[in-house]
């Protein structure tokens, strides 16, 4: 079985903000939950904590911890970095443009569909997403398709315990995801070329072996916090051997079918994005070589550094199995 490799000497500000953490600690040590060690109790509960107020800190159970395959520790891209540079096409097509745009998107109310092929239809509400499930912190390294990569801390659940709940049938295959397309709070869905000129809602999937990976997991938050707009709020997939444009942003459906689900991307352009689309350096996209990939670090445009994009991401040694015998040339 895959476990996940734990780093209990984590230091917190490694992973989110000074001053979140410091905040988080109080209130933990006033609750009980901090010993004289001044770690966090790894089993506290999200719903001990709940929030601090609007947008801000989670309460995590238990602390995973996967490291970078490349380092002792993970070289953390910037929260400011995180949430400023993103590909949300809903939200416009420039990098800069999906905060701008996002900055007053209100997720809450929200609902989340679970159905098709499932034994127990699931209807999740905001609350449900946020404060009702046991929440982890997983720092995953995000590649995207463009060549340029990020180090990220994740909040969020593994996508298994949901689908699990739903009580899958066992003539199922895939796992169909579909995200919010609502013109008044999301100006690109509306507007050809802001948009990307993509047919909306987006729309993604992955094989159920996949998708019950251990690594495959619903975010809810980022740093310490609730997903902001442009990061993908209230909830996205995060599948960090595959390239970003997997990791669907805003997700209001979830099926499971017995049949291969469109992909937005896939559909656009299949000669450029495959419906597997794991990274992988040896397959170049192609107008561009996927061998190597920009790290965005902290500071400007001279802080950052090219390093060689490893196979799966990194992740092959957990993840490599799910596709033996496969052409993954073919299969991109």
């Amino acid at each position: 079985m895959f476990t996940f490799k734990r780093k209990q000497d984590v230091s917190e500000n490694q992973v989110t903000d000074e001053s979140v953490y410091r905040g988080r600690r109080q209130l933990l040590k006033q609750l009980g939950f901090v010993g004289s060690t001044g770690l966090l109790a790894p089993y506290a509960t999200a719903g001990v904590l709940d929030w601090f107020g609007d947008n801000q800190t989670i309460a995590l159970k238990p602390l995973s911890y996967v490291a970078d395959a490349n380092r002792s520790e993970p070289d953390l891209t910037p929260e400011s970095k995180v949430t400023s540079y993103n590909n949300f096409y809903e939200f416009g097509t420039q990098k800069d443009q999906p905060a701008e745009n996002a900055k007053d998107f209100n997720p809450d109310p929200w609902t989340l569909l679970v159905s098709g092929m499932v034994n127990k239809p699931i209807t999740l509400g905001y609350e449900d997403l946020i404060k009702r499930r046991d929440l982890q912190e997983r720092i995953y390294r995000l590649r995207c398709v463009e060549a340029w990569s990020m180090v990220i801390p994740w909040i969020g659940f593994p996508l298994a315990s949901l689908l699990k709940q739903a009580d899958p049938q066992g003539s199922a295959k895939y796992v169909a995801f579909e995200s919010l397309a609502d013109k008044s709070r999301m100006p690109g869905v509306g507007n050809y070329f802001l948009g990307g000129g993509i047919d909306y809602p987006y729309v993604e999937g992955l094989r159920m072996d996949e998708a019950m990976h251990p690594l495959t997991i619903l975010a809810v938050g980022l740093y310490g916090k609730t997903l902001p707009g442009q990061n993908g709020a209230p909830v996205r997939l995060v599948v960090p051997w595959k390239y970003g444009f997997k990791s669907i942003k805003s997700i209001v459906s979830i099926r499971l079918t017995d049949k291969q689900p469109p992909t937005t991307w896939n559909k656009l352009a299949p000669q450029e994005y495959g419906f597997y689309a794991n990274v992988n350096p040896a397959v170049d996209h192609p107008r561009w070589s996927q061998a190597r990939e920009r790290r965005i670090l902290s500071g400007g445009l001279f802080n950052q550094t090219y390093i060689d994009t490893q196979p799966f991401n990194g992740y092959a040694e957990q993840v490599a199995s799910l596709y033996k015998g496969m052409d993954l040339r073919r299969n991109y």
